[in-house]
């Protein structure tokens, strides 16, 4: 009885204490919710139209997008494709109906193939940054301005691995530009606003908020993406992500979607990573990376609490390279890498993007624990070996294989979490669209086996590829390791 009576008097609380909300909501409001209510209803009675008070207009994006609208721009690219020759297509009876169907595939793949993508100009003078993968094999590239003027691109200068192109247009007037801001200062939850060239439409502004920071994608050895939910979709590659200040937070890149459009997971290139390669694309046409000269493995915290760190944050020196800039710099085996110039280092993948970001030749401080204590290193960055090989270059037919190769250096054994033990080649970049991409292959797949042969540089996975194709061959199987596992995928090829 008393159990009931508590409820029912816990139940008049409650309705007491809803009441309470209520009428403090109304008060809150005070004289202009229950005038506004008066007046509605007279402008009913009269047959007027209903209206809401000023004090309910949410303050919105406009005043932003009027400001940076003029410095971004529709790019549309054409790529011219390889023609097949009338000789190199099958021959049939007349009058058979395959006859007409090749045909019209031959047209088809004799059609030039067009584009679209989204930039914006950094520069008065016309320099504009997209995408690589917008320009990449593009043939003629065309900028139109927020006016509808077009123009003629060149590209300056484009790098593969961090997806960053920087083109040049002649408009023979000072043009309006905007300015990169700091990524790092960025917050989750932080509003931001995308403008770009969606499926062609053109001029189109979305807005969101930034989802998370240092996504890794596996679209390159040096992924770091902001993950955005603002609406971003085909077309905005290569276009501006804002902050309220109108500064350039990032480039819109790329999309995970199920269907081909947004389902509200984007992901832009931060301008922190974006400002040192634009720059060496502005002056130099291409990127230099920095070189330590390490293999290294994650600090775990029983590693950690064998050599008496407190902590598992650094990166564990495996072994030097003989002659490496780590060597000069006197980096032992051993070491625990806690801090590079001055910035905190957790995970190989750190250390990996931080050195390949210092320009070659730089000295910079580096933190190391040895024998108890931490001291730093002055180290004279080196330039990264140019080791890459493609398995799309120097054979006919094989340019739709869309699949570049690396070495399986000990940085990106690291990277990876690989054995020293492993063998095999990395997929450094995959084309979208491309062969290699269709038959789900992706960059950071390291590849063991093509055919029935072991491959432990590019070059040979390079040959038995080409090897295959020269052999007419529809598919060739590849042994691939991804995520600790191995398993085969069936690589379609160009003439299959």
């Amino acid at each position: 009885m008393d159990n009931v009576t508590n409820t029912g008097r816990s139940r008049r609380v409650r309705r007491a204490i809803a009441a309470l909300l209520v009428s403090t909501a109304l008060v809150g409001s005070g004289y202009a919710a229950s005038s506004w209510a008066a007046d509605q209803q007279t402008n009913m009675s009269k047959g007027s139209a209903i209206t809401t008070p000023n004090l309910a207009v949410q303050p919105g994006f406009a005043n932003l997008v009027d400001k940076v609208k003029h410095a971004v721009v529709n790019i549309a690219t054409t790529e011219e494709v390889k023609q097949i020759a009338p000789q190199d297509m099958p021959q049939f009876p007349p009058g058979s109906p395959f006859a007409e169907m090749f045909k019209y595939f031959q047209q088809q793949q004799n059609t030039p193939k067009h584009a679209l993508g989204s930039g914006f100009i950094i520069d008065p003078a016309g320099y504009i940054v997209t995408n690589n993968h917008v320009v990449g094999k593009a043939s003629k590239i065309t900028v139109t301005l927020d006016d509808g003027t077009t123009y003629p691109a060149t590209v300056t200068g484009r790098d593969e691995k961090t997806d960053l192109a920087l083109l040049k247009i002649d408009a023979g007037k000072s043009l309006p530009y905007v300015e990169f801001g700091n990524s790092d200062r960025a917050r989750v939850g932080d509003w931001v606003v995308a403008v770009g060239n969606p499926f062609g439409l053109g001029g189109t502004v979305t807005a969101g908020i930034i989802s998370a920071h240092g996504r890794n994608i596996n679209a390159g050895p040096y992924d770091d993406f902001l993950q955005i939910d603002a609406p971003i979709n085909p077309g905005n590659s290569g276009g501006p992500l804002f902050d309220q200040s109108g500064h350039v937070l990032g480039i819109d890149s790329a999309i995970y979607s199920p269907n081909g459009g947004n389902v509200g997971i984007g992901f832009a290139i931060p301008a922190n990573q974006a400002k040192t390669v634009i720059a060496q694309l502005k002056d130099h046409g291409s990127v230099a990376r920095g070189w330590l000269g390490v293999q290294m493995q994650p600090l775990t915290p029983a590693l950690a609490k064998a050599i008496g760190r407190s902590d598992a944050n650094g990166v564990l020196v495996d072994e030097v390279e003989p002659k490496s800039p780590a060597e000069k710099a006197e980096v032992k085996q051993g070491d625990v890498v806690t801090a590079f110039d001055k910035k905190p280092i957790k995970t190989p993948r750190d250390l990996a993007v931080a050195v390949a970001e210092t320009h070659a030749g730089a000295t910079v401080p580096m933190t190391v624990w040895r024998n108890g204590r931490e001291q730093t290193l002055n180290v004279a960055i080196g330039k990264m070996p140019q080791k890459e090989a493609s398995a799309q270059d120097e054979q006919s037919g094989s340019d739709q294989v869309g699949m570049a190769l690396s070495p399986l250096s000990p940085e990106a054994r690291s990277s990876l979490g690989l054995d020293e033990d492993t063998k095999g080649v990395v997929v450094s970049r995959v084309t979208p669209n491309s062969k290699a991409a269709e038959s789900g292959i992706r960059a950071g797949d390291v590849i063991v086996r093509v055919g029935g042969d072991q491959v432990t540089t590019p070059a040979q996975a390079a040959a038995k590829v080409r090897a295959a194709e020269k052999a007419k061959k529809e598919a060739v199987p590849l042994l691939v390791m991804r995520d600790g596992t191995t398993y085969y995928l069936a690589l379609q090829l160009a003439n299959g």
